[in-house]
């Protein structure tokens, strides 16, 4: 068990797992700070803003000069000859749960001179560090749901996919809005109609919360885990619940 991130995982297996836990105790006890968030408009079915604007050919390849003169990188965008462009989305992962990743560790014989010849197979479940980004190379035709497999495999994640959901986010009058998008939307096109600014548009990959979770999508282990996790939040809430009642009880008999 971690001190810092309270990761917990068998005293075996200690060696296998490489995690950052230098951050300080309750640092993601928060979502980003102090940062409200309002879910607006979480229906797939209601097209955004940038959705609904359609662009001709001459539109696409003038929105493409813009964009790519207003960026301060090499993250260029390029028109085909097809039509179709390709470029940069930047995703950040917000993952409240542990992701699974495949093992593999090679068991010694227990007796000398005869090593065993196959590994064995197994997943492990870990917690993705706070604020994780990942740039992505796409095309306009790419869809949401081809973007979340991506990011799955870049991170060698073997959870079902439809456990994930991705999302946009916007702010407007100093308040942050977020939307999820469909399966079949088209993030590069997004990101082209709203321009390189972070703060009008940017992805962020979440839990899929639209409805009751699915618990049989989960394997025995991360059930498991997910009971230990709930039983720790109950402890600690509890434990802030009593330590809130016993201020106000010292304030009371000291103004008594």
């Amino acid at each position: 068990l971690s001190p810092d991130c309270s990761f917990t995982c068998h005293y075996r297996c200690r060696a296998l797992v490489q995690l950052d836990c230098g951050g300080p105790p309750g640092a993601s006890d928060e979502d980003d700070g102090n940062e409200h968030v309002l879910e607006k408009d979480t229906n797939v079915d209601e097209p955004s803003e940038w959705e609904k604007t359609e662009l001709d050919q001459a539109q696409v390849e003038q929105r493409i000069k813009e964009y790519n003169s207003q960026i301060n990188s090499n993250l260029f965008m390029s028109l085909n000859k097809d039509g179709s462009y390709t470029g940069f989305i930047k995703v950040q992962l917000k993952l409240v749960r542990p992701v699974s990743v495949p093992a593999t560790k090679r068991v010694p014989s227990l007796q000398a001179g005869r090593p065993h010849p196959q590994g064995v197979k197994r997943r492990t479940s870990f917690y993705l560090p706070k604020g994780t980004v990942k740039h992505l190379h796409i095309l306009s035709h790419t869809r949401a749901s081809e973007v979340i497999d991506a990011l799955l495999r870049k991170f060698t994640v073997i959870d079902n996919p439809r456990k994930f959901a991705l999302f946009e986010r916007s702010e407007k009058d100093e308040q942050v809005y977020l939307r999820k998008l469909g399966d079949d939307e088209q993030p590069l096109r997004l990101r082209l109609l709203a321009g390189p600014s972070e703060k009008v548009l940017s992805f962020i990959l979440k839990e899929n919360e639209t409805g009751e979770v699915n618990w049989d999508a989960f394997s025995l282990p991360e059930l498991h885990n997910f009971l230990l996790i709930l039983q720790r939040e109950e402890e600690e809430h509890v434990r802030r619940l009593r330590h809130r009642y016993a201020r106000c009880r010292q304030k009371m008999q000291e103004a008594l």
